[in-house]
Order: structure tokens, then C-alpha cells, then sequence
């Protein structure tokens, strides 16, 4: 998992599975549903028998296999005799958004399902932590580096699928137009900057683009530099997209070759953290970087 090419495009022979992986608000509404039930002491027949189904309805519902209507959760509510207003805001929330329609959706019959499971990830997430050893990541290309990287991918796309990648990635990136965007924090490795994807030029672009996205009052991008040595990122590319309150629920996502891999257990989601902590004190301050990038740049101006 040592940086992925972020191709979003599904490839030509790829299976879908049977079953869809659920979105992560219907995870997020399902996961609190079954705290509250079991905080309160109610059986799964009863739960269901409160909003006219079963045992088998309240499990799907929990395990976000099913929607659920804001009628039948605000009888949950009575049920499980849940107070806290904030939090039956927040969950009525999530049960209306579970249906909402995505500006993703136009591109639906190519994109790899779990594509579509990062923008929902990327939507919902008040703050994004991405370390990336390889590529600077799909939010913070522009239009020839993404071009570049797409040509080599893996498997071979065509010009179509190329343009198609590229606007794509383009339009992912108005996340920081929205009025509320989220908090994005990207640490890079110096190697990505002086790897030259797309030729002097366009490589040149891509740095000043990172300082102007720098400036965005929501976004901060480090570098670790090459002078560092050893980091907590050798592992690979990761990110952690964290969500509000009163549901505190990070999701670390992973990519490889064929597709991603998405982590909630606290575990595993709290050393990604701590690596994450560990990488930014390793990498040099946002103005320390730009500087950097100032060098690379001129370096590249003199070629």
C-alpha cells in the first residue's frame, strides 16, 4: 500500500459485489441505534415490534443494510428514551441524508464502487488527515498532473476514460467551495515534489498550485523532507476523515492495487492517528514548506 496511482475509474471486467457496501451514514446511524438499544435493555423483537417489523428489520437497520424513516426513529427514540436533543438531531439527520442524492451519482456506471465510497466519506468529514509518499492526491492535482498519473495506471485507460478521471478529480475538488468545508491537512514526502510527472512544466504548475491551495483558509499541506531519514509513513498512503459530534467516528482509508479498505475499530483507527500526529512533527511547518517548494520550483525553472 506504499501510495496508490488513485485511479477512481471502474476498470473493464471488474466485478460488483452483490451487495453494495453501505454508505458511512447509514454505518454511523446503525452503530448509534445499536448503543442506544442496548444501553437501554431492549431486545431487537421489541425494537422491531415499536415500528411495526421484526427482529430481522432492527438488524438490518443496525448493521446499515436498511434505511429507516424519521417517523419510525423518532419512535426509537421514545423506545430507548433518548433525551439528548443534539443527538436526535444529529441521527434524524443522518436517516434523511442516507437518501440523498449525490453530485457523484452522473457517475455512476464508471466509477468503482469503492471510489464512491471515498467522495461519500469526503462529503460528510468535517476535518481530512492525508499522507501521501508517492503522489500528491486527487484533491490537490491539477488538470495535466492528473492526466499524467492516470496514464500510468496499472491497467490501461483510454483517452475518454482519462478526460472522464480528470473531471472527475476536478469537481472532487469543490469540497473547498462549500461554505462549511472540511479541514484538510496533507502531509507530502519531499520525493513528490521533485518527481516530475507530467515533464518540467507541469510539474512547475503543480507546486504553485500547492501553495495556492495552501493559502485556502481550510487546507495545510507539509513536507517531510528527504533530509529527515526514517518516518512513520513507511508503511504507505492513508487518510482519516473524522466527523462530527455527539458521534465522535473516524474512518482510516487505505488503497491497493484493485480497490480501498476502509477501517473503524479504535484500534487500528487510533494508530493511524498517532502515525499521523508523528508524521506532521516530523515534517516541516507549512511555511517551511512552501519555501521548499519555492526551491523545487526554481530547480525546475532552471532545467
Amino acid at each position: 500500500m506504499y501510495g496508490t496511482l488513485d485511479i477512481d475509474i471502474r476498470g473493464e471486467g471488474v466485478k460488483m459485489p452483490a451487495h453494495p457496501r453501505p454508505t458511512v451514514r447509514r454505518r454511523r446511524l446503525g452503530a448509534e441505534l445499536k448503543r442506544l438499544r442496548e444501553a437501554s435493555n431492549v431486545s431487537m423483537d421489541h425494537a422491531g415490534e415499536h415500528i411495526d417489523g421484526d427482529k430481522t428489520k432492527i438488524s438490518r437497520i443496525e448493521n446499515a443494510r436498511q434505511g429507516i424513516r424519521p417517523l419510525e426513529l423518532k419512535a426509537l427514540f421514545a423506545l430507548y428514551a433518548v433525551e439528548d436533543e443534539k443527538l436526535k438531531t444529529a441521527l434524524l439527520t443522518l436517516a434523511r441524508e442516507g437518501k440523498r442524492k449525490s453530485w457523484w451519482q452522473q457517475y455512476d456506471e464508471i466509477l468503482s464502487p469503492h471510489f464512491q465510497e471515498r467522495l461519500t466519506l469526503e462529503a460528510d468529514a468535517v476535518r481530512v488527515l492525508a499522507f501521501q509518499p508517492v503522489v500528491v492526491p486527487g484533491l490537490l492535482q491539477i488538470k495535466g498532473y492528473a492526466a499524467d498519473v492516470l496514464r500510468g495506471a496499472s491497467h490501461p485507460l483510454t483517452p475518454e476514460q482519462i478526460d472522464a478521471e480528470v473531471e472527475l478529480r476536478l469537481e472532487r475538488q469543490s469540497i473547498f467551495d462549500r461554505e462549511a468545508p472540511p479541514q484538510y491537512v496533507c502531509i507530502l514526502d519531499e520525493a513528490i515534489l521533485r518527481r516530475e510527472i507530467g515533464g518540467p512544466k507541469v510539474m512547475a504548475e503543480q507546486l504553485q498550485h500547492l501553495q495556492e491551495a495552501n493559502d485556502h483558509s481550510s487546507i495545510s499541506v507539509q513536507v517531510i523532507p528527504n533530509a529527515h531519514g526514517s518516518h512513520a509513513g513507511f508503511s504507505g498512503a492513508f487518510t482519516v476523515y473524522s466527523y462530527p459530534d455527539p458521534m465522535e467516528l473516524d474512518v482510516v482509508g487505505l488503497d491497493y492495487l484493485d480497490g480501498s479498505l476502509y477501517l473503524e475499530e479504535d484500534g487500528p483507527v487510533e494508530r493511524y492517528r498517532r502515525a499521523f500526529d508523528q508524521l506532521r512533527a516530523a515534517a516541516l511547518s507549512s511555511r517551511q514548506s512552501m519555501d521548499l517548494i519555492s526551491q523545487v520550483m526554481r530547480d525546475l525553472h532552471n532545467k
